[in-house]
């Protein structure tokens, strides 16, 4: 429900059906009250015209004052036939046959009675007092007639209407979901520019979009301009400070091994202990510190544009007859920094090439919602019982297995930020074989 909810559709949905319930509802109502009324009236008219045909059939007589039967209507004479006379006179009262033994009751005014009154087999019978002088006397005619007939004619037009209504409801409704996501298509295409945005797949969003969403997709386009030159300025002041504590490093190294400490052989290797375990904090921290995540615009990595120059670079660093293969679907795009994933798959490289007798292959690919990278080595490999130990916090393998260099720390930071997995498997060329899952942004 709440997931409904958070529909801006099926708000709209919503809103519009109780909307037209109500509406329908109320005019259904207002139109069956008025056609109600009006012909409450019609019939009224009617019956005071009977009332009148009735005053007209009064004559004088041998016995008097009587009814002439021939000038009523034969309705009156049929038994329950739904309309029904009483004419009262003095002590004289002559009722129609058709109310058999039924009373009509007589309206304390003249006109029409508001409401209905039980008639005889469950009849609903409308009612209407006449008051007349004739024949020096007074005359009272009450005349009614049976409205049940148009009472069930009423509720056949509710339950026509009715389901008429449901129709054009269920109609309307369709026709206003088409019509809402027409007028949605807009927001649906900058939710895929968006996207695109996070797979590195454009640079910003355009602009050519409703007047409605212009702020939104200029505000955007605004960030991540101003998101990309803050990083670029970081990147930069990082990349200075690195610079700026090198020297005073490399001045602290000289004096660490100047010959007047040789004397002071405890207070010289502390030293450079402390100097090495600073330079180390300070190289990895200021590597960390510089990653940048999910790609910006224009800074995702191209597999089939970088691999080419970063296993060429690499043969022409290691030679020595080394084969270094690629593998990657066309067009795959990794969605995460382009420095970033250069400084990830050159450093597995280097490291593979550095122990790999002739073969180094890395292999890219995409599933569901990973991107797998693979690479393998025919070099010694890593025996199973420390991987885990390499894959530690804070372990370094070439500091416990001599001749062997990972330099797993920067590697580890990547993934760790782009919320991947790390694993040492055995290669099938028979050396070390790593295996990196980044999970894709937008999983």
């Amino acid at each position: 429900m709440m997931r409904a909810l958070n529909s801006i559709q099926q708000r709209l949905s919503i809103s519009l059906i109780a909307v037209l319930i109500l509406v329908g509802l109320v005019l259904a109502q207002m139109s069956l009250w008025l056609f109600d009324q009006g012909l409450r009236r019609y019939l009224e008219n009617h019956l005071q015209d009977e009332a009148e045909l009735l005053v007209a059939a009064l004559a004088r007589g041998a016995n008097g004052i009587e009814l002439n039967q021939q000038h009523v209507s034969a309705a009156y004479h049929r038994p329950f036939s739904g309309h029904y006379f009483c004419i009262d006179l003095d002590e004289q009262q002559w009722r129609s046959r058709s109310s058999w033994d039924f009373s009509l009751p007589e309206p304390a005014q003249q006109g029409l009675m508001q409401e209905l009154v039980d008639g005889p087999q469950a009849q609903q019978l409308l009612i209407v007092r006449a008051d007349y002088r004739r024949f020096g006397k007074n005359i009272l005619i009450v005349v009614a007639q049976d409205y049940t007939p148009m009472l069930d004619s009423f509720r056949r037009v509710q339950w026509i209407g009715g389901g008429i209504g449901l129709g054009a409801l269920l109609l309307l409704v369709l026709l206003q979901r088409y019509l809402v996501a027409r007028a949605l298509q807009p927001l649906e295409q900058v939710r895929t520019q968006i996207a695109q945005l996070q797979q590195g797949q454009r640079a910003q969003l355009d602009a050519q979009v409703p007047q409605e969403l212009q702020p939104l997709v200029q505000q955007i386009n605004h960030l991540l301009h101003h998101t990309e030159d803050n990083l670029t300025r970081s990147r930069n002041a990082l990349g200075n400070l690195g610079h700026a504590l090198k020297t005073p490093l490399a001045i602290l190294f000289s004096l660490a091994n100047r010959q007047e400490l040789n004397s002071h052989q405890e207070l010289r290797d502390n030293l450079r202990n402390q100097l090495t375990h600073m330079q180390e904090r300070i190289s990895r921290e200021l590597g960390r510190a510089r990653l940048a995540g999910e790609a910006l615009p224009g800074a995702y990595f191209v597999c089939a544009t970088e691999l080419p120059d970063l296993v060429g670079t690499l043969a022409q660093i290691h030679g020595r007859n080394l084969t270094i293969t690629w593998s990657a679907a066309d067009n795959l795009r990794l969605p995460w920094d382009r420095q970033d994933m250069l400084e990830l798959l050159g450093n597995l490289l280097d490291n593979a090439c550095k122990w790999a007798q002739q073969k180094v292959a890395l292999n890219i690919t995409q599933d569901n919602n990973h991107f797998i990278l693979t690479i393998d080595d025919d070099g010694p490999g890593i025996a199973p019982e420390l991987r885990t130990q390499v894959l530690n916090r804070g372990a370094r393998i070439d500091e416990q297995i001599q001749g062997h260099g990972l330099g797993l720390g920067i590697v580890r930071d990547i993934v760790e930020h782009c919320k991947g997995e790390l694993g040492l498997h055995e290669s099938p060329f028979g050396g070390l074989q790593v295996v990196i899952r980044l999970p894709a942004p937008n999983s």
